[in-house]
């Protein structure tokens, strides 16, 4: 068995996301050794090239180009790799292209008999987090994906936004599927203690229906959005990649909504979604029991029915 370096990660597939990623990953300091894997091994070389050029401003790094051979012993392997997409389309739409795409790297990662973290970050991250813990084999604690991790950050920065308050002192969640089905968390949502609807008062705030529902809609549509002003999405994700790394190589024992395949919570299984979970340096330590009203719960459920529907029509079972 090969020692698990803590130090190093390694990042399969550099387009958009993953080079974001790397380079939020360069700047945190987390690491000093990251390898970055490409179907076009040019594109990995040019994205390490680049952000290698601004190591006299930042922390040593070795960052380089490799192979599946490299990944053995990083702490982490991020998947990033997968088709983008596109305007109008939906991250379900994406699915058989991109487990096609899995079914090629997963099975390498497997080979090499990998003992770290494998952080899954390409869309849509429900299907292909499933995908990957049934093609991998390996613990469900160590395999999840980014979740409802940068949704839940784009509830708190509209309701900081909506309230005039800065959005780290906002403690909310988006759960269940990341994409159309997700689930704002309402009846949890509380500003440093203090329940939602009490704080929106103290800010002149009293029409709380109609406000949520805005808010819900704005952060379900925020990455198409984006998408059609810009054509893609990275920066928001980049640095959620960054939170979730760190959670686990400092072992801070952060309550993050990742995607996990469920075991039982709110009669939930064998689907991945996202709930609040406990990362360490263990990967997924354990979900954290969420208060939910019946209404987000059967939207929960509606959520889990939603992505499985998509996982039946998968072949998973016969791949090793």
């Amino acid at each position: 068995m090969i020692e698990t370096n803590v130090r190093k990660a390694a990042i399969i597939g550099c387009g958009f996301v993953g080079a974001a990623s790397a380079f939020a990953l360069m700047e945190s300091g987390l690491f000093s050794e990251m390898v970055l894997i490409d179907a076009d091994r040019d594109r990995a070389e040019g994205e390490a090239l680049d952000i290698s050029h601004g190591m006299p401003f930042a922390k040593p790094m070795n960052i380089y180009a490799g192979g599946y051979d490299d990944i053995a012993d990083a702490a982490i392997v991020i998947v990033t790799a997968g088709a983008g997409q596109k305007p109008g389309e939906t991250r379900l739409d994406l699915v058989k292209k991109n487990v096609a795409i899995f079914k090629s790297i997963i099975p390498e990662i497997k080979k090499r008999k990998y003992e770290g973290i494998l952080l899954i970050v390409a869309n849509p991250v429900d299907i292909l987090t499933y995908a990957a813990a049934k093609l991998s084999g390996m613990p469900t604690n160590r395999v999840f994906g980014s979740g409802t991790v940068l949704d839940s950050a784009r509830l708190k920065y509209q309701l900081g936004e909506h309230l005039g308050v800065d959005s780290r002192s906002v403690h909310a969640f988006i759960l269940g599927e990341h994409g159309d089905s997700e689930i704002a968390a309402w009846s949890s949502v509380n500003i440093s203690g203090v329940p939602l609807n009490r704080f929106c008062e103290m800010r002149g705030h009293f029409e709380h229906t109609k406000a949520m529902e805005r808010i819900a809609d704005d952060v379900k549509n925020s990455a198409y959005e984006i998408i059609k002003k810009k054509k893609a999405t990275y920066y928001g994700i980049a640095m959620s990649v960054r939170r979730i790394c760190e959670a686990i190589i400092l072992d801070q024992k952060s309550v993050l909504p990742v995607s996990t395949v469920q075991q039982g919570m709110f009669g939930i299984k064998d689907v991945a979604l996202s709930m609040p979970s406990i990362v360490g340096k263990h990967g997924v330590e354990t979900q954290v029991p969420i208060s939910l009203n019946g209404e987000e719960t059967a939207a929960l459920l509606q959520s889990a029915n939603a992505l499985k529907e998509v996982i039946a029509t998968l072949d998973l079972e016969d791949e090793e």
